[in-house]
């Protein structure tokens, strides 16, 4: 089913299965435990990224399968698995807060842009932007402590890092060293990058969907012509491969920035400006973009992996 739209579902002759259809209780829980499998086998990408991201010059695991040798040569499957345990306590009420405000603004989106008669493809891309960057945005006060923790567990030992014992062990050094505002470095870098990057994955999802259904002879006049599950599950990962590619490249310069920043060893003073100019005194503009080819794939994979799971769910939990 085509759940990123009204008009969307309407073309296939389909119910849409909008915030005030669902079952919440059965949505949150049923989506804890779906979210959580895909975080489990998507995961390492993560730590991949990171590693790539913070590595110094001098490092010799330039590419994604030397970092994967390196953990694995040293820490074996649970290298790769580092700082799982503090993103997925939390994951949990970010998501809640996540997909709530995603439904609720995506609704109230489509209302307000209605008046203005543009093409299916440009609602699509206007709602799902709005509602992808309102939702980033509200869930950040919990994804940016998270991501300080996790991100200093998966990178500890590696080229100097400190070695932590356990996420509570970071939080308490952080809080020692920095205070509250040690758990929220890179917050603004963090909004920067997680919202624009929201809003333009689901903009680029909701309408490279349309476009695609156009393609293989879907429009809004053909409310008898239904297409096959199979069909809208493949059209629905294509729009997250698309989405991924389109988001990747817009905003991993920020990305790389923002991890530098929280990773940094505790009670370093240094600002995005000088974080960039020893990027790019240690490789050139291109050390911007380390990481892209893991980030792509993380984001592709991510994205096409929940906004599967996502719609799964809508079906699962659409009251009677």
């Amino acid at each position: 089913m085509n759940a990123s739209s009204p008009s969307g579902a309407q073309s296939f002759g389909q119910t849409e299965i909008n915030w005030d259809k669902l079952d919440k209780t059965r949505y949150y829980v049923v989506g804890a435990g779906l979210f959580t499998g895909v975080t489990v086998a998507l995961y390492p990408i993560s730590v991949i990224k990171t590693r790539l991201q913070v590595a110094s010059k001098d490092v010799v695991e330039k590419n994604a399968l030397s970092v994967i040798k390196g953990i694995l040569r040293t820490d074996d499957i649970p290298g790769l698995y580092r700082g799982f345990g503090t993103v997925i306590t939390g994951a949990i009420p970010a998501r809640i807060i996540f997909l709530t405000s995603l439904e609720t603004t995506k609704v109230a989106a489509f209302k307000m842009i209605e008046q203005f008669n543009f093409s299916e493809p440009t609602q699509a891309a206007i709602a799902n932007g709005i509602a992808g960057m309102t939702s980033s945005l509200l869930s950040q006060a919990v994804f940016v402590p998270l991501d300080v923790v996790s991100q200093k567990l998966m990178v500890q030992g590696y080229s100097g890092y400190t070695k932590y014992n356990g996420g509570l062990d970071v939080a308490r050094k952080v809080l020692k060293s920095d205070g509250i505002r040690g758990l929220y470095r890179g917050f603004g870098l963090s909004v920067m990058t997680k919202c624009p990057s929201s809003a333009v994955w689901w903009a680029s999802y909701g309408s490279s969907q349309r476009f695609i259904w156009r393609l293989l002879g879907y429009d809004s006049g053909q409310k008898e012509n239904v297409p096959s599950q199979s069909t809208i599950v493949l059209v629905q990962a294509s729009g997250g491969i698309v989405a991924g590619a389109v988001a990747s490249c817009i905003t991993t310069p920020l990305d790389t920035i923002k991890t530098r920043l929280q990773v940094m060893e505790n009670g370093k003073r240094e600002t995005a400006r000088q974080v960039i100019k020893s990027l790019i005194v240690e490789d050139g503009w291109k050390c911007l973009y380390r990481g892209l080819g893991p980030r792509f794939v993380s984001m592709s994979a991510w994205g096409t992996s929940m906004i599967l799971a996502y719609e799964y769910l809508k079906r699962l939990c659409v009251r009677d």
